[in-house]
């Protein structure tokens, strides 16, 4: 029976990694065989790599719709999904008779804008109107010109042609038209005028 040594197997070694030393077409043959070998095992492990039991975190009401209890019975639905759940509903106002106080203002209000006589400035106008306008819609007014309005008079009282608990829009008659105010109740200064426009 032969005795096996090492200097074979250890010459065969030196053959082989002594091979891409050659030349350059070996070295450059080596490298890319290198690499398709790495791209290879980069795409092979991810896939035989076990996902685990990881379950998604979408929807999970449905695995217990149809599940059953100890006793047999079907149990049910103990929890929502966050996508399907109902949020309050928007409250909407209640229609209500016209408030009196409401009513009052509108009327005030159109008699300080019809209120422009010959030389009157912005800022004296806007000063009538405060008493009975919203802070937020006096900015808007400083943009009109006094004497661009067209009525100098009320001719009428103020009527209510919507009405709910929290606003009233009323119709004021003036020697230039009817002018349609809207009313709304704020936090602090009770009933104020947050918009007017021409009546249709």
């Amino acid at each position: 029976m032969p005795i096996r040594t090492n200097r074979g197997r250890s010459a065969v070694y030196r053959k082989l990694w002594g091979w891409p030393l050659r030349s350059p077409r070996h070295l450059i043959t080596f490298v890319i065989i290198i690499v398709a070998l790495g791209i290879i095992v980069a795409m092979v492990i991810p896939r035989a790599t076990p996902t685990g039991s990881a379950q998604p975190t979408g929807n999970t009401t449905s695995d217990t719709a149809g599940s059953t209890g100890s006793s047999g019975q079907s149990t049910s639905e103990t929890t929502t999904s966050p996508q399907t759940r109902l949020t309050s509903p928007l409250l909407s106002p209640t229609p209500a008779p016209p408030s009196p106080q409401a009513l009052d203002v509108a009327l005030k209000w159109v008699k300080a804008w019809v209120n422009h006589p010959v030389g009157i400035t912005n800022s004296q106008w806007l000063e009538q109107l405060k008493p009975y306008t919203t802070d937020e819609f006096l900015p808007q007014m400083a943009s009109v010109d006094p004497a661009n309005v067209p009525a100098s008079k009320v001719t009428g009282a103020a009527v209510s042609v919507d009405s709910t608990t929290s606003s009233v829009v009323a119709d004021v008659s003036t020697d230039g038209g009817t002018i349609q105010v809207t009313v709304i109740t704020t936090p602090n200064q009770g009933w104020r005028v947050s918009k007017y426009d021409k009546a249709s």
